[in-house]
């Protein structure tokens, strides 16, 4: 008898059943997209972890710096490779391995910084300094690998990591920068096993050279996720998704050599991911993104860190991506929900309009009297493809409150224009470039009550006459 034969018209297009199975055509075309579909999701999914490998590989290869040692980032040169860094307050990080080196002990020194440390999925293990539980008073914190038999340190806060990786990282806050980096420096990174005659940190600087820490979209994506899972452990919440790639040669400790079929599929993957990332980052699409009713700021960070909390009905997974896209790092001080301390970020892509922030064009933003804050703000402008500072020949497109040429109007409020140009009259003005995409984020440290209220509230930024 002959068989039967159907055509069905789908979304991948036309596909065919012969008595009710695949043809070998629709088994291939219908694989692909399987895969191509798993993998433009676990591309979004993976944005933390290959972003601390991203890092970890600017700072271990091309910078050449140790485990343990502390590399410091001082000035726009230092930041150019970063994404969405802040132009104003000094950065220190350092990488370390425990499966490696043992336990980190981190001493942090009483004063005005703010940090802590994160497992290779950018989650914080524990913050420190005026954010974390020594409220600025310093102490000594003991970060313990998965599996290792409890510690007896009274005189340690003591914090289990579940991955063998970690990433410590602070900021210096004082206002005068040398004080902000001789304070820095008195953070001290050693093995517990070293606990009896600790080691001096060494200290360096990035100084000018250059690096990027953007994550790829392209194969070498998957590989530094392959190469960062060589010997962690998989916690039960991405099981599911490493399930999902292991057609595609991605599995925890097993070597990334995929085929040609494979690598084709992983490649487009990381091209639409990233696209994908990118829409979900600046085109955010639930009403809760916004921060003022009728207004476009946005807020950046929109995740819990208690993502393992076994009452949570959902990993908030494009919240988790949108924040990662654009940035690194995340504590609770950055979370921008503690009254009087740590960081808020707000960020948007559009004008007042709607419309997209474009660098031929001119714009003009209000900054009202008396800002929310503790310490200062600042809003800085990011390239929107690569996510880090808009580089212009006035240099980095920032503008800050501790800034001492800046420019304020009799009743306390600041005008900032922002343009490839400067408009005549415009005192407080930062460089776009035309032909570029940018947005910004507008950063509140130590935000005070009027923030949160909203009692005081971030005007929109408004395109005006070149």
């Amino acid at each position: 008898m002959t068989a039967s034969h159907e055509t069905i018209t789908t979304a991948i297009g036309d596909l065919t059943l012969e008595n009710g199975f695949p043809t070998p055509a629709t088994i291939a075309a219908l694989y692909d997209a399987m895969d191509l579909h798993r993998a433009t999701q676990a591309y979004i999914w993976a944005l933390p972890a290959v972003g601390f490998k991203a890092n970890y590989d600017a700072q271990a290869k091309t910078l050449a710096t140790r485990n343990g040692d502390v590399l410091l980032y001082r000035d726009l040169a230092d930041k150019a490779g970063m994404l969405t860094p802040n132009v104003t307050t000094l950065y220190a990080f350092s990488f370390w391995d425990m499966a490696a080196q043992g336990p980190l002990v981190v001493e942090v020194p009483a004063g005005l910084t703010a940090g802590g440390v994160m497992d290779i999925w950018q989650q914080p293990l524990c913050d420190m300094g005026q954010t974390g539980p020594d409220k600025g008073e310093g102490g000594k914190y003991l970060i313990v690998p998965p599996g290792h038999p409890p510690i007896d340190a009274p005189d340690h806060r003591i914090f289990p990591s579940p991955s063998n990786q970690i990433w410590f990282a602070t900021r210096g806050l004082d206002p005068d920068p040398a004080a902000a980096e001789a304070k820095v420096m008195e953070h001290r990174l050693y093995s517990w096993n070293d606990r009896a005659s600790p080691p001096v940190s060494r200290y360096s600087g990035v100084e000018g050279r250059p690096w990027q820490s953007a994550h790829p979209n392209s194969i070498d994506y998957w590989r530094m996720l392959a190469e960062l899972y060589a010997q962690e452990p998989v916690v039960p919440r991405d099981r599911t998704m490493f399930g999902m790639l292991k057609a595609l040669g991605i599995e925890p400790g097993k070597p990334f050599a995929p085929d040609a079929r494979q690598a084709k599929i992983l490649g487009d993957a990381a091209q639409l991911g990233d696209l994908m990332a990118r829409t979900s980052a600046y085109a955010k699409r639930d009403a809760g993104a916004v921060v003022y009713p009728g207004k476009r700021w946005e807020y950046a960070v929109r995740f819990d860190l208690d993502q393992e909390n076994p009452e949570k009905t959902r990993v908030q997974f494009d919240e988790r991506g949108e924040w990662f896209y654009e940035a690194i790092g995340m504590s609770t001080g950055m979370q921008g929900r503690v009254l009087g301390f740590g960081q808020v970020y707000l960020e948007t892509a559009t004008d007042a309009a709607g419309n997209w922030l474009d660098g031929g064009k001119c714009y003009r933003m209000r900054v009202d009297a008396n800002a929310p804050v503790r310490q200062f703000w600042s809003i800085t402008l990011y390239d929107n493809v690569t996510r880090g500072l808009l580089l212009t020949p006035q240099g980095a497109a920032d503008m800050s409150s501790r800034r001492p040429d800046l420019v304020t109007n009799a009743d306390g409020s600041v005008d900032i224009v922002m343009g490839p140009t400067r408009p005549a009259g415009a005192a407080n003005w930062i460089q776009t470039l035309p032909g570029k995409g940018w947005f910004t984020y507008f950063r509140f440290y130590a935000a005070t009550e009027a923030y949160f209220d909203k009692s005081w509230q971030l005007n929109d930024i408004e395109e005006i006459a070149a």
